[in-house]
């Protein structure tokens, strides 16, 4: 695996290190913390390849949560489990003397539904047809933070610095199910600063609002009275008409809200058979807005709008919380010294091979661009003054609470459409690989940073206080009698598991998943005629 070269690395750190004597004695740790990250790539590999393997949607993470804690636990991290009624969500945490910084690393685990994807083929061949996958990329973010935890913890062992590193789990952010409960619950309280991870085609990360939204996720259920459809259909109360209406009368609501707001459906209980008046139906909305007033406005609207509904066809209507998300903040200190280790630490060193792979794809799916692998890193800009509309992450309610950035890292490729098994294709190839490493290397060294430079986490606290809550303030939409939806996607996983399990990786008589899949890197074959 060709990586940018120790030299080079060490070269760039010395390059941004300030002239004090502190300063170039914080670079020399964040070049062990490369090496220690280096010398753990086999470890990311497997943990990456792994995780793709098991292919589970929100809530059902189980192989995935047992897996990435026992190789905590053994590397000396106590393990709480079921936190937040999370029963695949877990906190491992790990201190070095009394007192110092909390520093907590997450990222998500839950795949896609129907992405089932064959690693390394250029085109659509499922490993399951109908099966979930990571259409996401979702295995590759633990990968990242458990390396970068262990490169850091050895760092603080041997050079005693004191702090305690937690890391945890994204559970069901396909569903917004997760992080939500986990910030009500006090999961972070005492934690200093989140250094989140995302999969992404480029090494970056952001500071300010980003593009994208918050939202409520919420399911209406209406109820009824059966009767024959046919025989007596006046002595019936359709729940599935009131369905019907609020949807009719959401659509038409769209053209009076803002051109930044998104929402979209669907009918999760339509009644049971035609010759029987439905007596229960529901329908399961995202609600996302720009802001938290924005949010809350248009939960109102969409509540009124289903009070109605019911009305209208004399039947009831109750609701239920499953998930959420706040609009994203991100930290500008914080942010800034990540892109100082971005610089140093460089975009992989693709390969032919890996460029003509990656334009194999692109051709395929009829990308717009047909351009490989990106060579040139992305910029920290400040943030635009108007975000444009978007998708949502439940890392949104984290940041409003504790000084929070997301560092994206180069394991997919870009101009892919998201959600979707080619978003799969490239998450346990040699693309990937490279791409956690690099992640790693930044995570290790930004967490050496907030461990060692008090300076820096004063500045990010001020930033929280002074600059992002000044004007707008955490308003979250859980209540304390909310619960999450962990029963959602139980008989989907009952129904594949049984066959994806035969697709398992198994690191102790492979050396890579592509390997044990029998796939010779780089195919770059036209999908089969």
């Amino acid at each position: 695996m060709k990586r940018r070269s120790m030299t080079a690395i060490a070269c760039a750190l010395m390059a941004l290190a300030a002239t004090p004597a502190g300063a170039q004695k914080v670079s020399a740790v964040k070049q062990r913390a490369v090496s220690g990250v280096e010398a753990r790539a086999k470890l990311a590999q497997e943990i990456n390849d792994s995780i793709f393997s098991f292919g589970e949607l929100g809530f059902q993470e189980v192989e995935t949560s047992r897996y990435v804690t026992e190789i905590l636990e053994k590397n000396g991290f106590a393990i709480e489990r079921n936190v937040a009624g999370l029963p695949t969500g877990w906190v491992a945490r790990w201190s070095h003397g009394e007192g110092g910084p909390v520093i907590a690393l997450g990222s998500d685990i839950d795949g896609i539904p129907k992405a089932s994807q064959k690693p390394g083929i250029p085109y659509h061949s499922p490993l399951v047809e109908g099966a979930p996958g990571h259409g996401e990329g979702h295995n590759s973010g633990q990968a990242v933070n458990v390396v970068a935890a262990l490169a850091v913890k050895e760092i603080m062992e041997r050079d005693d610095i004191k702090g305690s590193l937690v890391l945890w789990p994204g559970v069901a952010e396909e569903l917004l199910g997760g992080k939500a409960y986990m910030v009500r619950d006090g999961v972070f309280e005492g934690v200093d600063a989140v250094l989140f991870t995302h999969v992404s085609d480029n090494l970056g990360t952001a500071w300010g609002q980003p593009t994208g939204t918050g939202l409520v996720s919420v399911e209406y259920s209406f109820h009824g009275d059966t009767a024959h459809s046919a025989g007596a259909p006046w002595r019936g109360r359709s729940a599935l008409d009131a369905v019907e209406l609020m949807n009719m009368g959401w659509n038409m609501r769209r053209e009076h809200l803002r051109p930044e707001q998104r929402s979209h459906y669907v009918i999760t209980d339509g009644g049971d058979q035609p010759n029987v008046v439905p007596s229960i139906a529901s329908v399961w909305y995202y609600i996302r807005e720009q802001s938290f007033a924005g949010i809350a406005k248009n939960f109102e609207i969409a509540n009124t709008i289903a009070e109605a509904a019911a009305k209208m066809t004399d039947t009831t209507v109750t609701r239920r919380i499953i998930g959420a998300a706040a609009p994203r903040h991100f930290n500008r200190p914080m942010a800034e010294a990540a892109y100082a280790n971005i610089r140093a630490v460089g975009l992989p060193n693709w390969t032919a091979d890996e460029q003509a792979f990656a334009k194999a794809v692109q051709r395929n799916i009829n990308a717009e661009k047909v351009e490989g692998l990106d060579t040139e890193l992305d910029t920290l800009a400040a943030p635009v003054a108007d975000p444009k509309s978007g998708g949502s992450d439940d890392i949104g309610d984290i940041s409003w609470t504790i000084p929070t950035i997301t560092i994206g890292y180069p394991a997919n490729i870009p101009n892919l459409p998201g959600h979707n098994w080619v978003n799969a294709v490239a998450m346990a190839t040699p693309i990937a690989h490279k791409g956690v490493v690099a992640g790693a290397k930044v995570v290790a060294m930004t967490t050496i940073d907030l461990l060692t430079r008090p300076s820096l986490l004063r500045d990010a606290r001020d930033y929280f206080d002074k600059v992002q809550t000044k004007d707008q303030k955490y308003a979250p939409v859980l209540a304390s009698t909310d619960k999450p939806a962990v029963e959602l996607n139980t008989e989907i996983m009952a129904r594949f598991r049984p066959q994806m399990r035969e697709f398992y990786y198994d690191p102790s008589r492979y050396a890579t998943y592509l390997e044990q899949l029998g796939i010779k890197f780089p195919i770059l074959d036209n999908p089969p005629r």
